[in-house]
This record gives structure tokens, C-alpha cells and sequence, in this order.
């Protein structure tokens, strides 16, 4: 599995606004400051999470950045989804077909299996893991330690 430079960023952004209250929304400025990224960039990953409801701007003198819900409703599988496609989603096998299309193996697939559950597994680890957990250091919502993760 590879994580896009979007999602680990975009991952980092909503953890960001996780620590702080919705009373003091996170403006794009101190997002690429903590960030360590462009300002463009860090206005890209808001739009997107914006767009996939998990985040709104606040205006004003005293605007920025705040989440919709609470961190503790925020799955790992909502960001992950609002930033790109899951993990085996529906167009995996078609971005590795070449000039054949639909792909050659589309009747007789041995691979499409293995995705599929991979990408079961990774859809219910991350189901189970909230904003809040991660901010609390937690890998999953039983409470388990993030160093001690076994996947």
C-alpha cells in the first residue's frame, strides 16, 4: 500500500485541527507553518477536505480552519476517502491495463481477490480508528497503543 503525499498531509492537516478547539479555527498560514508546507498547497488539501465535508472555513478576523464533527467521528476511512480513492477501489485494475482495455484479465482474474480483501481490511482497520484516537496516541477505539499495531 502507498500513501500519497495528499493523504499524508492531508492526514496531518485534520490532526492539526483535531488539537485545537472549535473556538480557535486554524488559519491556511499557521496550516503551512506547522505543516512544513506552500501555503498553495496547504489551501489544496483544505479545499479537498472542505469538498469532502470534513473540514469548513470560518471567515472573519478570527477564521481559519475547523472540523465539521467531532474528532472522535472522524474515521481514518473518511479522510482517506475524501482525499483519493480507497485502496482496491473500483478503478485499481484499470489504471494497470496498458493499451488493453478493459483489461485482458477481466474473466480470469487471480489477482482481483487479493486486492479485494486487502482492501476490506484496510477499509475496517481504518473504520475503527478515529481523529481522536490518533490524537490520543491510540491506534484503535478498544484503546490499543499506536507502537504496539499489529497489522
Amino acid at each position: 500500500m502507498k500513501i500519497t503525499a495528499l493523504e499524508e498531509y492531508g492526514l496531518r492537516c485534520m490532526l492539526l485541527l483535531a488539537r485545537r478547539s472549535a473556538a480557535s479555527p486554524v488559519t491556511l498560514p499557521e496550516i503551512s507553518d506547522n505543516e512544513g508546507i506552500t501555503l498553495p498547497y496547504a489551501g489544496k488539501l483544505l479545499m479537498i477536505l472542505r469538498k469532502g465535508g470534513l473540514v469548513k472555513a470560518v471567515r472573519g478576523r478570527n477564521g481559519g480552519y475547523i472540523l465539521t464533527r467531532p474528532a472522535d467521528l472522524t474515521s481514518l476511512r473518511d479522510i482517506f476517502t475524501a482525499l483519493g480513492e480507497p485502496v482496491g477501489g473500483a478503478r485499481h485494475c484499470g489504471r494497470y491495463t496498458k493499451e488493453k482495455s478493459p483489461c485482458i484479465h477481466e474473466e480470469d482474474c487471480s489477482i482481483k481477490d487479493v486486492w479485494g480483501a486487502f482492501a476490506q481490511f484496510i477499509n475496517e482497520y481504518s473504520q475503527g480508528i478515529t481523529l481522536a484516537d490518533l490524537v490520543n496516541g491510540k491506534s484503535n477505539s478498544e484503546g490499543a497503543p499506536l507502537k504496539t499495531a499489529k497489522i
